[in-house]
């Protein structure tokens, strides 16, 4: 009799720890290619996600969220304020291993697929993913309405790096659906995590993960790897040509 009682509490602490996902359903996600070449002429490119939920579909569907974050790096956002009839960065405020591009692409407005609790647990929409800033000695991720992280989204948006699409998704099937990433001229090189998550019924019920590589070819990534890599050498070559590129230009131009 104990043996049983041990063995339905132990069912019961397994029960409690098991996710909360509601009914799992199987995802397979395919990209139409998994790696970006940039070259001198790169002016940016579309990638083609393609996604099937394998399960019966449940009576009110599914819902998606694609995100895609870029290689993570500091930034730093100023406040300016006119001091002695000039205008000046007077504050600031440093954003820590904050994505260098991020796209959020669904199918509809994240707030109508689970409640906010969850969307912000499951970082699921453009205003829920962190973005780690340092406040004085404390490090956070402050409220949506800070008017740094406001400036830093503006910037980032302004550049086309960070961008959001509530209907970016497109279900071409009761279960399968499609999307489009566009990765701009400017993106940053390095390896994009493409992070799908499926809701149904206001909870989760599938996520799945991708990698996409952005990567530098020919020319463009050996002086990449050498300013990366050899600082030294690179900042040398680089001063040794701008001195013959003038020497060159100082001699076909003068005027006798």
């Amino acid at each position: 009799m104990r043996a049983c009682r041990i063995i339905g509490a132990t069912l019961a602490a397994a029960i409690t720890l098991l996710p909360a996902m509601g009914h799992a359903a199987e995802l397979i996600l395919s990209l139409s290619k998994p790696r970006i070449t940039i070259s001198s002429s790169f002016a940016g490119d579309n990638i083609m996600l393609f996604g099937v939920v394998d399960a019966d579909v449940p009576a009110e569907g599914y819902d998606v969220v694609v995100t895609v974050r870029g290689p993570n790096q500091s930034f730093i956002t100023w406040r300016k304020a006119r001091r002695f009839g000039l205008w000046m960065n007077v504050d600031g405020r440093s954003f820590l291993a904050a994505p260098s591009y991020l796209a959020v692409l669904s199918n509809r407005e994240p707030a109508l697929m689970a409640d906010a609790d969850t969307l912000r647990q499951e970082q699921a929409g453009f205003a829920n993913n962190r973005l780690l800033q340092r406040v004085g000695s404390d490090y956070a991720d402050v409220v949506p309405e800070d008017p740094f992280r406001q400036a830093f989204l503006r910037v980032k948006q302004a550049q086309g790096l960070y961008l959001e699409h509530t209907s970016g998704v497109e279900f071409i099937a009761p279960n399968v659906f499609r999307t489009t990433i566009p990765i701009p001229g400017t993106a940053p090189v390095g390896t994009y995590d493409v992070v799908v998550k499926v809701f149904s019924d206001r909870a989760l019920v599938s996520r799945g993960t991708l990698a996409l590589d952005v990567a530098k070819v020919d020319f463009e990534q050996t002086v990449a790897s050498a300013a990366q890599h050899q600082p030294w050498l690179y900042g040398i070559a680089t001063a040794l040509l701008a001195l013959g590129v003038g020497f060159i230009a100082n001699l076909v131009f003068r005027k006798d």
